[in-house]
Order: C-alpha cells, then structure tokens, then sequence
C-alpha cells in the first residue's frame, strides 16, 4: 500500500495505513491534537474515528474490534483520511459527514438541514417512558421532530400507537419523511408542518414528547464551532432559552387526555425553567446512560399549575 497524504494543515501527517488499528490510532491522534468538540452522539475522538472508519468499511464497533489486524484497503485510507480531515478543518460534526445518525439503536439519515439526533429521551422510548406511561399510547405527538428521530422510535417502542411529527421547518420535515419512508412507518407517522399546536388545534393525545430549541443567548454566543452547522432554528430560543417550552407548557392541557403526560427536555435551561417556575412540581428524568434537563409533567400538574404558566 503507498503512502497518503492529508490536505489538512492541522493534522500535518505522512502515514502509511496498514492496520485497522493504525488508522484509529493515527485519527485519534489527529483529533485530539487539533481539540475539536465532540458532543453530537460520540464524546471522544476515540469513539468519533470508530464511527468515520466504520462508515468506510462498513463494519460496526464490534467489527473493527474483531478485525483490528486487518489491513485497509487503499481506497478505505484515502476516504478514510477526507473524512477525519473535513472532520479537523471544517469542524463539522461526524454525523453530516456520514450522512446518517442513531437513535435509540435505529439509524437515520441527517444532513445539516436537522439537529443531529443525541437526546437522553432515547432511554426513555427503551424504557416505554416507565414509570410515567404505564399503558400503551393511542396517539403520540412528537413536538419540533427535526429529523423524527423520536417519532419514528416511538412508533417502533409502541406497535399500535399513531404517532403525529410536527415541526416549523420545511426543510427538517422534508428529511422527516425520507427517515419514515426509509422506516416504512408512512401509515402510522405522519410529519405535519406546524408552529407548535398550531396545526392540531383540537387533535388531543396520550402522550406528547418534545426536544424543542432550548438554547440561551448566552450559550448561543458560546457554542463550539461544530454547532455552527446545524440548524439555528433548531437550538436558539430566546434569552433564557424558554421561548417556546412557555407556550408548550401552557397550551399542553388543551392537547393531552386526561391521563396523558407530557416529556420535555429543556437541556441547561432546567436552571432558569425551575427558578421561574419554583412551585411546579417537575420530575426531573434520572438517566442511567448520562444526559439531564428532560421534566415530565402529569394532565392533572399542567392544568393545576395551568395559571403560572
């Protein structure tokens, strides 16, 4: 095998790729030399070059564990090393470089048109959302689906549920449904352009579940580059970062059943959400895999507390 070079200034490297375990090593390397942000489904270079070198040679983690001797081929390396090295310069996350994202152990399709999908609420579809739902859902909404990364795993958690997946963005909605069509979920998700409610003004249902924009000002002006790429629509949300959660909370009992509950996650901004809300009794979610910031309320909290709000 000869030898390639990277384009890239940051990673400055001649190296002639044999193993697998030489290329991992090598982009492990190279990614933690140039100190870029992971924090969009891998929180390590580690695990970030696992998933570019898995992409190339379409072998899952246990895979390039299982074949670590094994010598890439020359196309391999050189794709290999465009990817790790648009990683490096461009900072883009790992997920738009591939084309594809888990969630909840499903795959989906993301470009920079959607969020890539990351949220803990995962553990919660696996879990059936116990203790909090304890029978089957009829009707699920996912609130701002982006991607309907969590649509789509709730429909797969719940067989016979209809699952609605709204969102503001065309664009996002657009890749909602080519990951239903992938899915063949088409008779059971349905991608609804909408404000929030808006478009479901009388539609009522079991349980809502919604990863909105959440971001604060602050934090917005602070992000690492890697969030430049995705969508602002999809993560800014006002000062305090509960522009849009205040209008889900408030209208939430006209769209749950009596029974229902609602899922939120809100990320860093619990802080301000509690301190606003001091006498509202959140469940704030405990995840046995990492990840804060998701509430669950009851129909009976949102109306009881329905005033504050």
């Amino acid at each position: 095998m000869g030898q390639y070079r990277t384009t890239s200034e940051n990673t400055l490297t001649q190296f002639l790729a044999t193993t697998v375990h030489d290329a991992l090593r090598w982009a492990v390397s190279a990614m933690q030399r140039a100190d870029i942000y992971f924090g969009h489904g891998t929180d390590n270079a580690y695990s970030e070059a696992q998933l570019l070198l898995g992409h190339v040679t379409e072998l899952d983690f246990g895979q390039l564990e299982q074949f670590q001797h094994a010598h890439l081929q020359a196309q391999e390396w050189d794709d290999f090393v465009v990817l790790v090295t648009a990683r490096i310069d461009e900072r883009k996350p790992a997920a738009y470089l591939i084309g594809q994202a888990w969630f909840a152990g499903l795959p989906f399709m993301v470009d920079e048109r959607v969020l890539v999908p990351r949220s803990p609420i995962a553990e919660l579809i696996d879990n059936g959302f116990a203790p909090w739902v304890t029978e089957e859902p009829a009707r699920i909404l996912d609130l701002c689906t982006g991607s309907a990364c969590i649509a789509i795993a709730c429909a797969y958690a719940f067989p016979d549920a209809e699952v609605d997946a709204l969102d503001l963005s065309v664009d996002a909605l657009a890749v909602a449904e080519e990951n239903i069509a992938m899915h063949g979920l088409e008779e059971r998700v349905v991608p609804i352009q909408s404000n929030l409610y808006d478009s479901v003004p009388k539609q009522r249902y079991d349980l809502i579940v919604t990863n909105p924009p959440y971001v604060d000002a602050e934090d917005m002006a602070d992000l690492p580059d890697e969030f430049r790429h995705e969508p602002e629509l999809g993560l800014a949300a006002g000062n305090d970062g509960l522009d849009l959660v205040r209008t889900i909370l408030r209208e939430a009992p006209d769209h749950l059943t009596e029974t229902g509950v609602l899922v939120c996650e809100v990320g860093n901004s619990w802080v301000a959400l509690a301190e606003q809300y001091p006498d509202v009794p959140f469940e704030w979610v405990e995840f046995e895999h990492g990840g804060d910031g998701v509430f669950v309320l009851s129909y009976a909290d949102l109306v009881n507390y329905h005033e504050q709000f």
